[in-house]
């Protein structure tokens, strides 16, 4: 094709071509973060529920998306481009977007390894395409239409993963079964596979010559340190995402969802920075980083009295944007020629993996506790120092040899953009700046941990057991949530206290049995301190399910509440609905169901399927205490619905927090057959549970925590 036809075709088909490749780019992004929460949601139930399955899936899919970049960018330098058809063709053949029964787990092993391969037997292909379809859109873009700006499709991809994260709760959760959404996603993802297909056929046409041109084109290639450059900014702003998210929803507020506002501000940092240059001002967004680290830094210092989560979270939802926009802001004023676009995506991914690999798998191994986050604020600051004292000195280097000076992406000199100042000064002030903070910070921090007992951290959190001399109890916690205190003194270390005690819908439960009812079976589902053995008797028995092998320890090393116990106590090691699935009926009198008082909400035991296993493992006459304790989610209803369904009465018994006999206000709903005429106290304890008109019985492919969010 000639240089006449070439600009002909590009002059015809430009305004089209140009709808074209947007739809495809926003699509791709859309379904990259549909699929997360969707596929992150389908393996909950099978590994606790706990947060850790969301920190591992994010991690999965961030080396994937490297994965994805590093396959673009070697796709930009070779001519066989079909292989990318190959691929696409496979991706659309393989993919099964529902796991197999048979990667369920079989005990209570760290599960991380069997996360990661599950998801690469299921989503990873797929994921592994679309991931690669938004650098290799562009490659493609800009060797058809050398005049335009592809760094405009990254704010575009961003927008649309944005908007795939917020709808996902908001609109795709609530109204479709799990099923269906796999469907709607598989439909899409055959849709952007199509347009995929159709964008090559038509580059290709052209993609030979232009190409050549490009080539042919004096761009100086990137020097290591700008690369280094595009691998540090990301890893900062990745690594302070999950750091903020980890520090507010297990220090701050167990907030459910509350995940979902630190990674839309990263995505909206990305948008802005890349949409074009006026949303970012390096003068203004440097000021208001220093305000925000300091902000930051003095919120996260343990002994700051202000808890109220009005006031902290802006802080570091704020200030997290901040250093985004700066990380970010600063890593697009860097952005190379088109030539260079695959190498540069790829720096970013590569950076962002960095990042999230120190905070989901680094972190945990190296500290004891959430920990990583006031290291982050030290460490990003120093690494925009080095930014900008690699600027100054390119600066200088440009005025002393001005005719070296490479021009950027507009064609302008370096020299446009970079002029010496006086800089020392200011780059000392900085460098003390940032000390000071580091040792403000560990100074806290050193406060924090050697006021606690132990502290243990693993793939389901970090727990911490400290004493409290004034009050004379030990208690365990995870992060803001306390799992059981027990009395220091030996002569009250038998007593029952927190959620336990005498006064709460449980302990007037275990009363009334132990008064009417000779040897009693409990089961109970997640062991905490082990409080609920307070309650055996001699010719008892007591069973526990507890998934974390580190509450066992703790609970046997740091509490005495099972070597005191007078009944026959065992523990299950596992997820206890899994176990209890396995199992043949147990016939317990009592059925505790103990794992509602965090922000992992394991909804896996709230479903109709759930209830199912456990009456089928109660006795005709047994009952089902359900501890629904949340400051921020409205659990009775769900229970209640179940319930009704299945031809039973839900009663919630809440009781009043009672500091001299360490009584925590708890709620407990109990479920069984004609419970009210059994137990006459429960007309005088129960408070009404009010059923939220929509409101749909929970199954395991259906729930939906918006509808019961109380703030």
């Amino acid at each position: 094709m000639g240089e006449a036809e070439q600009q002909h075709l590009l002059a015809t088909q430009e305004p089209n071509n140009r709808a074209l490749y947007a739809l495809s780019v926003f699509l791709s992004a859309f379904l990259l973060f549909q699929v997360q929460p969707l596929i992150a949601k389908e393996i909950l139930p099978w590994f606790g529920g706990s947060a850790g399955v969301w920190t591992t899936c994010m991690l999965f899919f961030q080396l994937l998306l490297l994965g994805g970049y590093a396959y673009a960018h070697w796709l930009s330098t070779t001519r066989h481009r079909w292989i990318h058809m190959v691929v696409l063709v496979a991706s659309v053949l393989m993919f099964r977007i529902i796991p197999a029964d048979g990667w369920r787990p079989l005990d209570g092993s760290d599960p991380v390894g069997r996360i990661l391969c599950l998801l690469t037997a299921t989503v990873g292909l797929p994921y592994f395409t679309l991931a690669s379809t938004s650098p290799l859109l562009q490659n493609w873009y800009a060797c058809q239409h050398r005049t335009g700006v592809p760094y405009r499709f990254f704010a575009l991809s961003n927008f649309a993963s944005m908007l795939a994260l917020l709808s996902y709760p908001v609109v795709v959760e609530p109204q479709l079964h799990l099923h269906t959404q796999a469907w709607v996603w598989s439909v899409g993802f055959l849709i952007s596979a199509a347009l995929n297909f159709g964008l090559f056929r038509q580059s290709a046409r052209i993609s030979a010559h232009a190409a050549a041109d490009q080539a042919a084109t004096p761009d100086a290639a990137p020097r290591i340190r700008q690369r280094l450059i595009w691998v540090a900014l990301p890893a900062c702003a990745s690594a302070l995402l999950l750091a903020v998210t980890n520090h507010i929803t297990q220090n701050i507020a167990a907030v459910p969802l509350l995940w979902v506002l630190p990674l839309g501000v990263y995505l909206l940092s990305f948008i802005l920075t890349f949409e074009g240059g006026r949303w970012y001002s390096r003068r203004s967004f440097l000021a208001l980083f220093v305000v925000a680290l300091v902000a930051m830094g003095y919120a996260a210092d343990q002994q700051w009295d202000v808890d109220r989560i009005e006031v902290l979270i802006p802080v570091f939802i704020g200030g997290l944007f901040i250093c985004c926009m700066v990380c970010h802001g600063e890593l697009a004023r860097s952005k190379p020629a088109a030539r260079w676009l695959t190498s540069f995506y790829l720096m970013v991914a590569l950076g962002g993996a960095i990042g999230g690999l120190c905070v989901a798998i680094l972190a945990p191994a190296v500290f004891p506790a959430l920990v990583e986050f006031p290291p982050l604020l030290v460490v990003t600051p120093a690494v925009i120092l080095w930014l900008l004292y690699s600027n100054h000195q390119a600066a200088r280097a440009a005025l002393a040899a001005p005719e070296t000076a490479a021009p950027d992406q507009s064609g302008k000199g370096v020299l446009t953009r970079l002029r010496p100042t006086p800089f020392w000064p200011v780059w000392i002030l900085s460098l003390v700046g940032v000390v000071g903070l580091a040792g403000y910070l560990a100074k806290g921090e050193w406060t924090d941990l050697s006021e606690a007992r132990l502290l243990s951290r693993n793939f389901y959190g970090a727990l911490r057991v400290a004493d409290d001399q004034e009050s004379g109890v030990r208690e365990l916690a995870h992060g803001t949530i306390s799992h059981g205190e027990q009395y220091l003194d030996p002569a009250q270390r038998r007593r029952p206290l927190t959620y336990y005690a005498a006064d709460t819908g449980i302990g007037l439960l275990m009363t009334e049995l132990e008064k009417n009812k000779g040897a009693i079976w409990l089961g109970v589902i997640g062991l905490g301190t082990g409080s609920m053995a307070a309650w055996g008797r001699a010719g008892d028995m007591i069973r526990f399910y507890e998934i974390n092998e580190r509450v066992l320890d703790i609970a046997r090393t740091q509490f005495t509440f099972l070597a005191d116990c007078a009944s026959h106590t065992e523990v299950v090691l596992g997820d206890a609905r899994l176990s209890l699935e396995r199992e043949p009926a147990q016939q317990f009198d009592v059925l505790v169901v103990d794992a509602f008082s965090g922000d992992s909400i394991p909804i896996h035991l709230l479903t109709r399927e759930a209830f199912e296993v456990y009456f089928r493992h109660l006795k005709p006459d047994g009952i089902l205490a359900v501890h629904v304790s949340n400051s921020y989610l409205d659990l009775a209803p769900p229970v209640a619905a179940l319930a009704r369904q299945m031809g039973r009465e839900a009663h919630l018994v809440q009781n009043e927090e009672d500091d001299r006999t360490r009584t925590f206000p708890a709620d407990w709903v109990l479920v069984g057959d004609h419970e009210s005429e059994r137990f006459p106290w429960i007309k005088d304890k129960e408070s009404k549970i009010t059923l939220k008109s929509g409101l749909r019985v929970w199954t395991d492919d259906f729930s939906n925590l918006w509808q019961i969010l109380n703030l």
